[in-house]
């Protein structure tokens, strides 16, 4: 059954009587197909224009689910979120990034997936909607494994949340692949820095992916961070800062080649935050 409904409570309503798949910008699920045929029910949510756009409330930015990357990339927006808009276009094509949604790459939980980095380390919330209510949880609890998230199955994830607490940091976000575009990463890294009057640093927020099956928060290294003039920052880099990662040997790179990249990554990232 195929079944396009035309208002949020429309598709919680076909969510919480049907086993679904979500459909939105379709970029990741169709290729997720691969040979076999759909057997449950499609709740295509393209048409919930609602869900579309970002929008200020307060004390923090809200990005509706269904907001495409190329949306992202156009709307204005606090320098905290260049990290996020870097991100954006290095999402696949032009095409897949004026179809894909913001919420469909999260909810897809790909280990390499480009916008969790920036999101985590801009301490961004999910908005879980459903008949019975809405909750919010931070992304960094969402995505919990390769492919797995705490969407339930009656659940749309309605928008991101992004708080203030960086709305004047720098930030940035890097990424290494094979080939410059069109690339799944072999390791990419975002930063978000907040400096006082004298430069020096009062809070980071350093992530890692595709380099363990959830993108990972360098925490002793944002802790040591704290009160370093932000143009040393990246001499602050040591390899035990990475030892939350779990990189694997893969068709892309060894471990061990992207445990060292990622240290190159990371001290680049902090660079450009100067």
């Amino acid at each position: 059954m195929y079944i396009r409904p035309r208002s949020v409570a429309e598709a919680l309503s076909a969510l919480s009587t049907y086993p679904s798949q979500i459909l939105s910008g379709g970029t990741d699920f169709f290729p997720s197909l691969g040979d076999r045929p759909i057997r449950e029910t499609v709740v295509d949510v393209s048409a919930l224009h609602e869900l579309q756009g970002i929008f200020r409330a307060t004390n923090e930015m809200r990005i509706g689910g269904l907001t495409t990357w190329t949306e992202i990339i156009r709307t204005p927006l606090p320098r905290c979120f260049d990290c996020l808009k870097v991100a954006a276009r290095e999402i696949g094509s032009i095409q897949i990034q004026n179809r894909g949604t913001i919420a469909g790459n999260l909810c897809n939980a790909s280990p390499a997936a480009d916008g969790v980095p920036p999101l985590l380390a801009l301490d961004a919330e999910v908005e879980l909607t459903s008949s019975e209510g809405v909750r919010r949880i931070p992304l960094s609890e969402f995505i919990v494994g390769n492919r797995k998230t705490l969407r339930r199955a009656d659940e749309l994830l309605t928008a991101v949340v992004i708080p203030d607490t960086f709305r004047d940091a720098s930030s940035s976000f890097v990424k290494l692949g094979v080939r410059r575009y069109l690339v799944i990463s072999i390791s990419m890294v975002a930063a978000v820095v907040l400096v006082d009057g004298a430069g020096c640093v009062t809070a980071a927020r350093v992530t890692v992916g595709s380099c363990s099956a959830v993108a990972q928060r360098l925490r002793s290294l944002e802790q040591d961070l704290i009160g370093m003039p932000v143009s040393n920052c990246d001499d602050r880099v040591k390899p035990h800062h990475l030892s939350v990662l779990s990189p694997i040997d893969d068709v892309r790179a060894t471990a061990a080649y992207r445990r060292e990249a990622s240290i190159r990554l990371v001290q680049r990232a902090l660079q450009l935050c100067t």
